[in-house]
């Protein structure tokens, strides 16, 4: 199943952050993707492929 996310997406991941909250908005594509929490705005960068086995669902196209 491939799972349809693009940028500015906002995503649903299935561990939270340490701020409390699981809801992150994609800010930058490629091999790598850079996601940014919506409650205290860190930014995490991950492999695509950690990120495909982390992604619970995406919120909001």
């Amino acid at each position: 199943m491939e799972k349809k996310y693009d940028l500015n997406n906002i995503v649903e991941m299935k561990k939270p952050h340490p701020c409390g909250t699981n809801s992150f908005q994609i800010v930058r594509m490629g091999a790598d993707i850079k996601i940014r929490c919506t409650n205290c705005e860190r930014t995490i960068m991950m492999p695509r492929r950690d990120f495909d086995k982390r992604l619970k669902k995406v919120i909001i196209n």
